[in-house]
């Protein structure tokens, strides 16, 4: 790309190489398989895709979480994380275990057939829902994720604040991504935008909304490419870079499992086979909190989460 790369900014702000301190999150892409196929999609889930965490796995996370108090949460995402046969196996565990537990959900899947009664068993289970909905209205959402998955995404939204969603200890919250190539407008004022337009026409609550910025890999990637505009997307990202982020990003504190067991410093390294240093899966892992201090390894890609308000999984940053 042209300007300036992630690691000069760093060096540019005098900042030096990112290291991890001790990871207090647990996220698991549980597989790839997914009931939508999103344009923006990082990871590039489908109704097609196959891969899939395994009875093994499933057991080694449980087991990592047994022996690791300083692990708190337990963030599962996907694809659909909730179409995994061993989904409900790990929220138990993780629950029973005391930890938190966030379903990253897409909203349309708690409408699909055999899943009439997930909803109910995320409320029983005290789960947080991370929902995404780009938009409050539906032809923006619909451009991007398919026809009449708004109208479904409204009545999964209404079933969940029916079950005690928002507002009490069931937290439910949504996710913002742009719908084209530029930033997340200011957080609390898109939140109060939904906050307003899902009330006033849908009856729905919520208790935040996180914005996140679309990444430029994968599907994004090419989508920019095909259109000419990949590399100004990258020097919008370069041209905002925001210092005061750094020492919030997620890759700090969070450990990123992928379904074979690899280890990841994010999410995002995960798309796209970047592993973190030395790591190798979660089989090899001992004690997470001795990876404190390790580098975390990096490209590009992290001026996604680095530009304006910055960006995480758990929404703006600065």
């Amino acid at each position: 790309m042209g300007g300036v790369r992630f690691e000069e900014q760093l060096r540019l702000h005098g900042l030096g190489p990112l290291t991890r301190g001790a990871p207090t999150t647990l996220q698991v892409n549980v597989g790839l398989r997914c009931d939508l196929a999103c344009h923006h999609c990082h990871v590039e889930a489908g109704p097609g895709r196959r891969e899939a965490i395994g009875p093994e796995l499933a057991a080694r996370i449980l087991a990592v979480l047994e022996a690791s108090p300083g692990i708190t949460t337990l963030d599962l995402t996907g694809g659909a994380p909730e179409m995994n046969p061993h989904f409900r196996e790990l929220v138990r565990g993780a629950r029973e275990l005391g930890r938190r537990v966030i379903d990253r959900c897409n909203l349309t899947i708690l409408a699909r057939p055999g899943q009439e009664d997930t909803a109910a068993f995320l409320a029983e289970q005290g789960v947080d829902v991370v929902a995404s909905l780009p938009c409050y209205s539906p032809d923006n959402v619909e451009a991007q994720r398919g026809r009449f998955t708004f109208e479904t995404s409204i009545e999964v939204l209404r079933r969940l604040n029916a079950l005690g969603y928002a507002g009490g200890e069931l937290r439910l919250d949504l996710v913002y991504n742009p719908l084209d190539a530029s930033l997340p407008p200011s957080q609390a004022e898109l939140e109060a935008d939904y906050r307003r337009e899902l009330a006033a026409h849908f009856g729905i609550r919520f208790d935040g909304l996180l914005t996140i910025t679309n990444m430029p890999i994968k599907r994004f990637a090419r989508m920019l490419a095909r259109e000419g505009r990949y590399e100004a997307y990258q020097a919008l990202l370069a041209n905002h870079f925001n210092a005061s982020t750094v020492t919030h990003l997620m890759c700090r504190s969070t450990l990123s499992v992928a379904w074979d067991g690899q280890l990841y410093d994010c999410d995002f390294n995960q798309a796209l086979g970047l592993p973190a240093p030395d790591l190798g899966t979660l089989f090899d892992l001992d004690d997470p909190s001795a990876l404190e201090g390790r580098p975390v390894a990096t490209a590009d890609h992290c001026l996604g989460c680095t530009a304006g308000a910055g960006s995480s999984c758990n929404g703006a940053l600065a």
